[in-house]
């Protein structure tokens, strides 16, 4: 008693299509943890940071301008920065690629 080789056949064949799909699970699955998320955690961090913008950050804009912020416009996406004294520039907020962060002199040294 025997199976015959028409079952045995189908039975393979449905574990083989199951087989074939996994590695491209598998793969999508790295490429979603590997780039997908840290890109949009990324794009997240940028929006919090444009709409956090006030008077008196020093910020960089996509063309490497550094410049200091004057006025915030409310409800515009529209800024005032200040390239250099009395030079004041209108620029928008997406061309603002980061905030410089000022930091702390460390003149004690041991």
């Amino acid at each position: 008693m025997l199976i015959s080789p028409a079952y045995a056949q189908d039975a393979a064949g449905m574990l083989g299509s199951a087989t074939q799909f996994l590695p491209l699970i598998l793969i999508f699955g790295v490429f979603y943890f590997l780039l997908i998320r840290p890109q949009q955690q990324r794009q997240k961090e940028m929006k919090a940071m444009l709409s956090a913008l006030k008077r008196g950050d020093r910020v960089v804009t996509g063309g490497g301008i550094l410049a200091t912020v004057q006025k915030v416009k409310d409800g515009s996406n529209e800024i005032e920065v200040e390239l250099a004294p009395n030079l004041k520039v209108t620029v928008l907020r997406e061309t603002i690629t980061t905030v410089i962060k000022p930091t702390a002199a460390n003149d004690a040294k041991a």
